[in-house]
């Protein structure tokens, strides 16, 4: 079944072009039919492959025209400035999103500290999203994508960019509180991609031992949240922090088994090393007294 676009083309630069920047560029330019600019790192290798191409490409060979750039045009009044870099790189482009003349700035990637995030480019043009696009990118630059797998939608605190995607291919939907569930994500994010990392060094799932030190993490780490004077949201994740470590860790254990899931995560090493670090960073300042050990344990050894 077709899409059909919007009526009125958005002008939007996406930063960050790996999996899940490519695969938003190449729906949003060649579904949505978007003036899509694409910001690559500078002398980059996929840099150099847009500037080849100038189009996001998938395996099949189908092209997505977009600009490309090294970086983001401060001057240019973008509709929507799409962030798709992880949290710990974000530190980098924050003085350009902060000049930038962009309207609205959208973070998508797990970050304990939201507000930060917030306040540096100002709240009235603030948004944040999470993906739920499975992508990857062959050593040549093209893409392969898998959307909506399990009914799964990107999330957008936004309405109106919830139906930009949607009109784009990209299936999404609401989700009001968007800061609270990005930083209750990332203790399932860190043990989500550790025990891949660990099943894939294994080439098998992960030990009992191993997702029960995950699961007691991920306990922690809700413990730290909480220490901080936020509430663990939403209900399902209120819900792990409540249930016995042991039955996280089942689920883990089972999830370690998956071959397709143990490759897919496993390339978010530095990812949730990154969001480790930023939790033991953080407990200083919690009003309670917080697992810290435990949560530098969800480390792969």
């Amino acid at each position: 079944m077709s899409i059909a676009a919007p009526a009125t083309p958005r002008r939007i630069a996406i930063v960050g072009v790996g999996n899940i920047g490519s695969k938003f560029a190449f729906q949003l330019a060649r579904i949505g039919g978007h003036d899509v600019t694409v910001v690559a790192r500078p002398d980059s290798n996929r840099l150099e492959q847009l500037r080849r191409d100038g189009a996001i490409v998938d395996v099949k060979g189908t092209q997505a025209s977009v600009h490309v750039a090294d970086v983001l045009d401060e001057q240019a009044p973008f509709d929507l400035v799409i962030v798709t870099l992880l949290a710990h790189q974000v530190d980098a482009v924050l003085p350009a999103l902060r000049r930038s003349a962009a309207k609205c700035i959208q973070f998508m990637f797990n970050t304990l500290h939201p507000e930060r995030l917030r306040e540096a480019v100002g709240p009235e043009r603030c948004a944040f999203g999470m993906d739920f696009v499975q992508a990857t990118l062959d050593g040549d630059g093209r893409f392969k994508a898998t959307v909506g797998a399990g009914g799964q939608k990107t999330l957008m605190d936004e309405e109106r960019w919830a139906d930009l995607f949607k009109a784009s291919g990209l299936p999404a939907t609401v989700e009001r509180d968007m800061p609270s569930w990005l930083r209750c994500h990332v203790p399932l994010c860190v043990a989500c991609e550790s025990v891949s990392v660990t099943g894939v060094r294994r080439g098998g799932g992960a030990s009992w031992k191993e997702v029960l030190a995950l699961a007691c993490g991920v306990h922690a780490s809700f413990g730290l949240i909480k220490a901080l004077g936020y509430p663990v949201y939403p209900r399902t994740k209120a819900l792990i922090d409540r249930a016995p470590a042991s039955m996280f860790a089942a689920v883990l254990w089972s999830m370690s088994r998956v071959r397709v899931f143990r490759e897919l995560l496993a390339t978010g090493q530095a990812e949730f090393e990154a969001l480790i670090d930023a939790m033991i960073a953080a407990a200083p300042q919690a009003e309670d007294s917080v697992r810290v050990t435990d949560i530098a344990a969800m480390k792969p050894s």
